[in-house]
């Protein structure tokens, strides 16, 4: 399974502000700090907006910053949001399937079951869970470098 390059950018933009929550972020600084050209991430950012994840703020001032919490926001439901316009393989597709096996196949259960699996464990894990006590990425993304000397690592569960 690969996921998209939006759904990758959309992980990365997330939790550049899930690093710095009492912060607004510009879009221009996440790119650069996330290795993004700036119109690919203004349209993931317009997806995470429209999906409940990210508040955009216009003005001189403005940026985006977390919708929520960040924890309460499940990185499965990013990845389904993102990735719902993209379907697994050609089978996936109701509309354009041309498989001649659709009919008689089994392999279709066993891949919806499997992506489905992928993302049930994703679905318990939220933004919160990527990048508190994560110093290594929050050093990378922290947009106050005073704060870094506070971070206390946390192991993944």
């Amino acid at each position: 399974m690969r996921l998209t390059i939006r759904t990758n950018l959309a992980a990365r933009a997330l939790m550049a502000c899930a690093a710095n929550p009492d912060r607004i972020l510009r879009t221009q600084d996440i790119a650069e700090r996330c290795g993004a050209s700036v119109n690919h991430l203004f349209q993931v950012v317009n997806l995470l907006q429209e999906g409940g994840f990210l508040e955009t703020i216009r003005g001189r001032s403005g940026g985006v910053r977390l919708a929520r919490p960040a924890e309460r926001i499940s990185v499965g439901e990013v990845f389904r949001k993102l990735e719902s316009e993209v379907p697994f393989t050609e089978c996936f597709d109701g509309g354009t399937n041309a498989c001649p096996l659709r009919d008689g196949c089994r392999l279709f259960g066993y891949l919806q079951r499997a992506v489905e699996a992928f993302y049930h464990e994703l679905d318990m894990v939220t933004l919160a869970d990527l990048v508190k006590g994560n110093c290594g990425l929050e050093a990378l993304l922290d947009f106050n470098p005073r704060n870094a000397a506070g971070c206390r690592r946390m192991e993944p569960a």
